[in-house]
């Protein structure tokens, strides 16, 4: 079976017709009262396999591989790696482990929180979670783990940062339950057991020679509209000031600048002559000072756009994808602007993006994204302000350190050049540090740091030496941990994710599509909002009478995303809620279903996002670790 393309007339859905691959009766078996969600284990340590239900020739199987049950035997379970089968033989059924929903935990980066204990009882982590020196226990536990006293501690999460997108590896959610804290927000304590990432085999280098090797890329995307060319030169001439006093200096082989300019869609002003334009990228192969010519035709537009707010996020989606970031450590890119961003629903937008998909797409690449907002008086006049810093805000959320967000009162140039000029040269002040090549006279004497620079900066470099170092899970069997830092539940150490396979986001995009239609359909007429959804999904049902009898969207969307921990914006629209909010409200949810399907084909086409568990080799069976917040 291939990977279905997106948008295709099927939905996963309870009433689903029976899968092509599937036609020749080899089905897994579904799970205890569900339609469509099938019965997965994983193997634990020392599991083999056998030709048969007896247990001949048995031979060994990885730990902590992900399996389909197609039969169950005495004490055995006939298996495959694929939905589609073959099946591969038969396994000691107490050397699995039921997985009965697809969540896995991945770690945020460690840097300005504390790191993640597994402990070895619910009890354990309970007490921990509720202490009211919570904090404080889990500094003990941690000192009594690392100097190997016995206790509760089963493993900790190592000092670098390990990056599922570059080091895959499984931590399975077998549970999630809330608990509440006398402050702060609720945390998911989690059951979990790990499939450490495979070796590669190879002497990681030492973190000193590692980090000496580290390289950064700060990438400039400017507004070029008209009215900006004093904040094109000030920062043309920022770039210019750091290059000429580190060219000279061991530092300049490990930092490198680039500028992608954006302006509007010309689809009503054909005047802006582009709507993106990449004038640099950060190119190691070349000396630092040859970004200097290639920026210095940057100016701005000769004609105005025909709305206040511009395409910023165009801007952002081409610096993604112009530069080859996986060669630099350091991945910072820095928004100028003075206006709002065109939102995913605009006619205009280049990109059809929301904020928080054009984060996300961000985030999945390791860029910390910066944004100077200059507060001109034309905002002010216009009301942009307070709209344009949330989104700015909401764009450059950065782990513990919170949004990388610069607003810039007054909007002047004598005012933005100090600010511009501060952030480049201490992102490149850490890279100097973090290779341990000091540039004499960078960074001015008594200036304060800035503390989000810094976490930044420790971000970067645990990502760095995690993918230098090869660095892996830890190897646990079974034990519970929670999604936030016992001292500080502000900030999260873990998050919860649904390990999609290809074909499922498929689905979910084409279920996704069949409700966005029926609700531009239903704009002039909302109350057949829900006929139209029923007649839609009824067509590719096995069991069309059964669709009359649904009265909420979430069965629609697909069984996998029942019992997950987080909160769908439509799940539980029914026909009367639908009505009662209103066209704006209507229009918001069918503008986020929008921006997801967006999401879900930037997913799609970035082949080295999806992976294949174990032995399946099926392109519908590759996995992506999907994030809560990505979905519906």
């Amino acid at each position: 079976m291939t990977a279905r393309g997106f948008f295709v007339a099927t939905a996963f859905f309870a009433w689903m017709l029976p899968q092509a691959g599937l036609a020749a009766g080899l089905t897994p078996l579904l799970q205890p009262g569900k339609h469509s969600l099938y019965q997965r284990v994983i193997t634990r340590p020392g599991a083999t396999m056998a030709a048969d239900e007896t247990g001949n020739a048995p031979k060994p199987v990885d730990g902590f591989e992900a399996f389909y049950v197609f039969a169950r035997g005495h004490d055995r379970i006939q298996v495959g790696s694929s939905v589609s089968g073959p099946a591969l033989g038969w396994i000691e059924e107490s050397r699995t482990i039921p997985w009965p929903h697809a969540m896995i935990a991945t770690f945020t980066n460690p840097a300005g929180r504390n790191r993640t204990l597994f402990l070895d009882t619910p009890g354990h982590e309970q007490d921990l979670l509720t202490a009211p020196d919570s904090g404080a226990r889990a500094a003990a536990l941690l000192k009594d783990a690392q100097a190997g006293k016995a206790g509760p501690v089963v493993a900790v999460e190592p000092e670098n940062y390990v990056d599922i997108a570059k080091n895959f590896y499984l931590l399975p959610i077998l549970d999630a339950t809330v608990t509440d804290r006398d402050s702060g927000p609720s945390v998911h304590m989690l059951h979990v057991i790990s499939a450490p990432a495979t070796s590669t085999g190879t002497r990681p280098p030492s973190s000193p020679e590692a980090l000496r090797q580290f390289r950064a890329g700060l990438v400039f995307v400017i507004d070029t509209t008209a009215s900006m060319q004093p904040y094109i030169d000030q920062t043309r001439a920022a770039i210019g000031d750091i290059v000429h006093t580190v060219q000279n200096t061991a530092v300049a082989q490990n930092f490198r600048f680039g500028l992608v300019a954006y302006r509007d869609s010309l689809a009503d002003t054909p005047g802006l002559e582009y709507a993106t334009k990449v004038y640099a990228t950060p190119d190691l192969g070349q000396p630092i000072d040859a970004v200097l010519p290639a920026i210095s035709g940057v100016h701005d537009a000769s004609v105005s756009s025909s709305s206040f707010d511009e395409d910023a996020v165009a801007g952002v989606r081409a610096a993604i994808d112009s530069v080859n970031w996986d060669q630099f450590g350091g991945r910072y890119m820095v928004l100028i602007t003075d206006a709002g961003a065109r939102g995913g629903d605009d006619p205009h937008s280049l990109t059809h993006l929301g904020i928080d998909e054009a984060r996300q797409l961000a985030a999945a690449k390791g860029i910390a994204l910066f944004v100077v907002h200059l507060l001109t008086p034309a905002g002010d006049t216009a009301y942009d302000h307070a709209h344009a810093a949330s989104q700015y805000r909401a764009l450059s959320k950065f782990g513990t350190a919170g949004s990388l967000y610069y607003p810039v009162a007054g909007g002047a140039p004598e005012a933005f050049r100090p600010v511009v000029q501060s952030l480049s040269t201490s992102l490149l002040q850490q890279v100097a540090d973090t290779t341990g090549r000091p540039v004499a006279g960078l960074t001015p004497q008594g200036a304060k740091p800035d503390p989000r620079t810094a976490v930044v900066s420790q971000a970067m470099r645990l990502a760095y030496l995690g993918r230098a170092q090869n660095t892996a899970a830890p190897d646990v069997v079974q034990s519970y941990t929670a999604d936030r830092d016992p001292a500080d539940a502000l900030h999260k150490s873990v998050d919860i994710r649904v390990l999609m396979t290809r074909n499922q986001l498929s689905d979910l995009a084409a279920a996704l599509r069949t409700i966005l239609d029926a609700g531009i359909a239903g704009r002039t007429a909302p109350e057949t909002f829900f006929t139209q959804l029923q007649s839609a999904f009824a067509a590719s049902a096995r069991d069309p009478s059964a669709i009359r009898h649904v009265d909420r969207i979430g069965p629609l969307l697909g069984e996998y995303l029942d019992g997950l921990p987080y909160k769908s914006d439509i799940a539980s629209i029914t026909q009367d809620s639908w009505l009662a909010m209103g066209a704006i409200a209507q229009r918001t949810i069918l503008n986020n279903i929008s921006s997801r399907l967006r999401l879900y084909e930037e997913f799609d086409s970035r082949p080295e996002l999806w992976v294949h568990l174990g032995h399946a080799q099926d392109a519908g069976e590759a996995v992506y670790p999907v994030p809560l917040e990505a979905l519906p």
